[in-house]
């Protein structure tokens, strides 16, 4: 056999045996990397910040909620019980002017009815602070404490539900300060010295909030 060409087998075997080297060991490498690929889980960790643990731990959707089924009850949440008697206090008062109007108006209302009707049999029931304008056929009159009764009637009622929703507010507010920053990390500084956000020099005060 000429030796060119005994050579040239060599060459050609050394050439495929280096080819399937780089074959095998890339293939060697890219396997791990598509293991590791797969089977490989990173957990995603969600960080919760101070307010969001504060609002959890202390929520003012509570807060408001006990408030509206019972005033009073979202204070006690709070643990603000010295706003207890300003609650009870409000709403105690516009339920006292409420059961006073409503009280009267039925007494203005019965005794212009009797007048109205000229109904002498049932004179002895008009109450007495009354009977003198039914007496004297004071009907304008009565009619007029009528109305006016009728219409703080309906003004005590509206106060009441207004300072029952002012109940509910004042605890709901109360729970979201529960999670107000007041950490060393907030603070308010004054700087002198050079301002970017006012591109010019002074004093300026600083606000820092978080790290």
């Amino acid at each position: 056999m000429n030796l060119s060409k005994v050579i040239d087998i060599k060459k050609a075997y050394l050439l495929i045996a280096l080819l399937l080297s780089s074959i095998v060991s890339f293939s060697q490498e890219k396997e791990p990397a598509i293991l590791i690929k797969d089977s490989t889980k990173v957990p995603v960790v969600k960080k919760i910040s101070r307010y969001d643990s504060a609002m959890q731990a202390h929520s003012p959707r509570k807060a408001a909620i006990k408030s509206a089924i019972l005033p009073g009850l979202g204070q006690i949440y709070n643990k603000k019980y010295w706003k207890l008697p300003l609650v009870y206090g409000a709403l105690g008062t516009c339920g006292g002017i409420f059961a006073y109007n409503i009280k009267w108006y039925k007494k203005t209302r019965f005794a212009y009815t009797v007048l109205y009707n000229k109904d002498s049999a049932s004179f002895d029931k008009v109450d007495p602070k009354l009977r003198f304008l039914v007496a004297n056929n004071r009907l304008d009159d009565l009619r007029y404490y009528r109305n006016a009764y009728r219409r703080d009637v309906d003004y005590s009622a509206l106060f009441f539900l207004v300072f029952w929703g002012l109940n509910v507010v004042d605890a709901t507010v109360d729970a979201h300060l529960k999670s107000f920053d007041v950490s060393p990390d907030l603070s308010l500084q004054v700087r002198p010295g050079y301002s970017e956000l006012a591109n010019t020099g002074g004093i300026s005060l600083v606000l820092k909030i978080g790290k």
